[in-house]
């Protein structure tokens, strides 16, 4: 069979598949629209495999402890080596590191060879030049530093449209350390070939610079009784660092960088104060020390707060049953997605403003196939001091142990503008928050 009718067969085949399975299990793969108005996204983008069946796609970079690197890519030659070799210099490759491979299958699809490749100890603000498995293009990436300041780029709902590619190229306008992404990646929704297609387009930025992310309701991926295993593609595609802070699940850890102790919490798995989840996130708090590590973060995938008519309440229960522990911690912000638009809160604790309770800020704008969520709530609430349901992204810099710029940067037709943009200064600098009293906003 010729590699056209391949490519054809590996999209068709789970495409009527997918067919089948709305039409049997509808609640299972509709978007959750609950009665509220999205603006139409622009055409879904596939990005087709154009290399060889030996070479490397697919390639993205993650981190490891405080100076390694996690290589992942896929091969569709299944004797490819699970190799990456390296070195400082273009084209000369000082280091080499053999690594570990899995696949899985989804129902009729069968993933290609996927490599996940650890390497280092790495030095910090160093550009490294490297190869997968022996064959194909030379990549690079650069390590984040050692100490602040350091900047983050966080985008959550990215999926796979031309709004996705405005988002990436207004992204890569202007260089930054660590990506955050807090869930919902490739909108594949149960069809496979859709997760390759992703690894693809986001292969020139994610293979450059760092991607940490968590999953969202879009990575769950049941079907009854057919596939009722939950997180399959996205566990076997982007395993994160859990091992190294304690968790037994790669759906929630987290990892230090550059002064900055950042926590990937998971909405879709237990979280009540008798899970796995909950007990890891209490004792992965204690060890924090906030002398060294005076920044920290949340990302997780459904807001605690939102005032967008989409996905209403829909974080709640979490809210309820951690909230207290990120508040007697002073977690700095909290990060989420979910809801398909920008708003950004003052200080909150238990639904009041608070001096000492974090920055809470919806970012689900990367540019998903669902539109974005128009209606916010009004008169608006006196604790949301922005929102808007454009597609976009964040910077956030922090910039010394005391204080950090946040910016939100609007997607334009050829442009990217910084709508909002605000100044904060670490809990962890803040005496009175550490008394057994304060004083309320």
């Amino acid at each position: 069979m010729s590699m056209a009718k391949c490519n054809i067969s590996l999209v068709v085949i789970p495409l009527l598949l997918h067919i089948i399975c709305f039409l049997l299990f509808p609640h299972t793969l509709q978007s959750q629209e609950n009665g509220f108005s999205r603006q139409p996204s622009r055409e879904f983008v596939f990005t087709s495999h154009e290399r060889s069946d030996s070479d490397p796609q697919q390639v993205h970079i993650s981190l490891v402890g405080k100076d390694h690197m996690r290589v992942t890519w896929i091969t569709e030659e299944k004797d490819s080596e699970s190799m990456v070799e390296y070195g400082t210099n273009e084209g000369e490759y000082s280091k080499k590191t053999i690594g570990e491979h899995t696949s899985y299958k989804y129902f009729l699809y069968k993933s290609g060879k996927i490599h996940h490749v650890l390497i280092g100890p790495l030095n910090p603000s160093t550009t490294y030049f490297y190869r997968c498995g022996g064959l194909g293009p030379e990549f690079s990436f650069r390590t984040p530093p050692l100490k602040l300041p350091i900047e983050f780029v966080v985008v959550g709902d990215l999926g796979q449209t031309e709004w996705t590619k405005s988002t990436l190229k207004h992204i890569d306008s202007k260089d930054y350390d660590v990506f955050l992404l807090p869930g919902d990646l490739s909108y594949a929704d149960t069809h496979q070939p859709l997760w390759d297609s992703f690894g693809r387009l986001v292969e020139p930025y994610a293979s450059r610079r760092p991607w940490m992310v968590t999953e969202g309701n879009h990575e769950i991926e049941t079907i009854p009784i057919i596939q009722p295993h939950a997180f399959r593609s996205y566990n076997a595609r982007w395993p994160m660092p859990y091992n190294q802070s304690g968790s037994t699940s790669n759906l929630y850890y987290s990892f230090e960088v550059a002064s900055t102790h950042i926590i990937m919490l998971g909405s879709y798995t237990d979280f009540d104060e008798h899970s796995k989840q909950y007990k890891w996130l209490q004792s992965d708090l204690v060890k924090i020390d906030r002398k060294s590590t005076p920044w920290v973060i949340v990302l997780l995938h459904a807001p605690w707060y939102n005032t967008n008519e989409a996905h209403e309440g829909e974080g709640e229960k979490m809210r309820q049953a951690m909230e207290a522990l990120l508040y007697e911690a002073r977690v700095d912000l909290v990060f989420s997605g979910h809801v398909h638009a920008y708003e950004r809160f003052t200080r909150i604790y238990d639904n009041k403003a608070d001096s000492c309770g974090p920055f809470y800020v919806t970012i689900g704008d990367g540019g998903n196939r669902e539109g974005l969520a128009l209606t916010f709530k009004k008169p608006s609430n006196p604790l949301s001091l922005y929102r808007e349901p454009s597609f976009g992204h964040g910077r956030l810099r922090m910039v010394n142990e005391t204080h950090a710029h946040w910016s939100w940067h609007r997607n334009n037709d050829s442009d990217t503008f910084v709508a909002d943009n605000v100044w904060m200064k670490s809990l962890s600098s803040l005496k009175e928050c550490w008394e057994l009293g304060h004083q309320e906003l």
